[in-house]
């Protein structure tokens, strides 16, 4: 028996019977299985060694360009979400692998300059842009140059189904029952990071502070990152029932009085951070260079490096949509000032 064998019958032995288990994953293509690593676990290394996981170092969360060193990227809100996922998923005797597998891949979708670079190429692209279903694309069809990561129809679902409505985490249910238990966990686990880090950013930037957060949240909560993040990963842990037997496929929730309080939390957030955050010079100038890169490209698409250009998708405006949403923030300024000097005013000099 070798150590894949091993580690599959341990699955089969210790996880919850609502867990998904790496010997039945399936993928597209098949594949000789491993001898050493669990389909989940390749999964996550394909993740891990990829470009586009390597660019979230240089993507923004919330804030562009912040001056310090302690800002969340996009890199560092995705191990965050990873860690935390993980920590609901072991309580809850999952599946580990597949839960980091697609904590680690959620987002290679993003743009440059976060939500404000997914807005603009949503408006200007007639297909509308989503980061979620980019990041599908990414795994199935742009990394490896072309030929896709291969990766389980398990970790592609949890990619694809983490991103979550504004009016409520738990009021838009629509095919939630259809995700794997690691799925849900790594959806809700994706905005108990966010909340809690942008805070803590938010803070640190002074444009919050811990009395001015809603009283019932802080009520439920707590008012340090630490006993937000802790209270609202126990509630999950609790309020989790995934007795055997059961009819239907569990839900990963919260109890009444948590999800209030975090539903309060992320109408405060949209209001007071989110929304506001793209009003300064860095964002109008990160609006001006997205749309840039989208006109110039789609009228030059000889300039963009190594495209592919596929039977079946030929249009030199998903093309080029390709490039720039794989952009890091200082290679979209970069490219953009060399088309368009000038045009980001040195908002960002020295901070990207």
């Amino acid at each position: 028996m070798n150590v894949r064998e091993i580690l599959e019958n341990q699955e089969l032995t210790n996880l919850s019977s609502w867990a998904s288990l790496s010997s039945s994953s399936i993928r597209d293509t098949l594949e000789e299985k491993s001898d050493m690593r669990t389909e989940f676990q390749r999964d996550r290394d394909r993740i891990i060694h990829s470009n586009s996981f390597k660019r979230l170092k240089r993507k923004t969360q919330v804030f562009i360009a912040p001056p310090g060193d302690h800002y969340m990227t996009r890199l560092t809100h995705t191990l965050e979400v990873t860690q935390i996922a993980r920590t609901i998923g072991r309580a809850l005797r999952l599946n580990e692998d597949l839960i980091e597998a697609i904590g680690l891949g959620h987002d290679l979708g993003h743009t440059p300059f976060g939500h404000i670079g997914e807005q603009v190429l949503n408006e200007v692209h007639t297909k509308g842009f989503r980061h979620n279903y980019h990041s599908v694309r990414i795994v199935e069809k742009l990394e490896k140059d072309g030929a896709g990561l291969n990766l389980t129809k398990e970790v592609r679902q949890g990619i694809l189904a983490h991103s979550k409505p504004r009016e409520g985490l738990f009021k838009a249910s629509k095919g939630l029952d259809k995700l794997t238990i690691e799925a849900q966990v790594v959806r809700l686990s994706d905005a108990i990071a966010y909340l809690s880090h942008d805070i803590r950013d938010s803070i640190r930037a002074n444009l919050l502070s811990e009395n001015k957060l809603p009283a019932k949240a802080i009520e439920a909560m707590g008012n340090k990152h630490s006993s937000r993040v802790n209270s609202m990963v126990q509630d999950v842990i609790e309020a989790t029932n995934l007795t055997a037997g059961a009819n239907q496929r569990p839900r990963v929730t919260m109890t009444p009085r948590m999800a209030e309080a975090m539903d309060l939390l992320r109408d405060f957030m949209f209001e007071n951070i989110y929304l506001p955050a793209g009003s300064g010079p860095e964002g109008h100038k990160a609006r001006a260079i997205v749309h840039l890169l989208y006109s110039h490209f789609v009228g030059h698409p000889e300039q963009i490096p190594n495209s592919i250009l596929d039977e079946d998708e030929s249009s030199i405006h998903q093309i080029a949509l390709d490039f720039i949403a794989g952009m890091t923030d200082n290679f979209a300024v970069e490219t953009a000032e060399a088309i368009q000097p000038g045009i980001s005013e040195n908002v960002f000099e020295g901070r990207i």
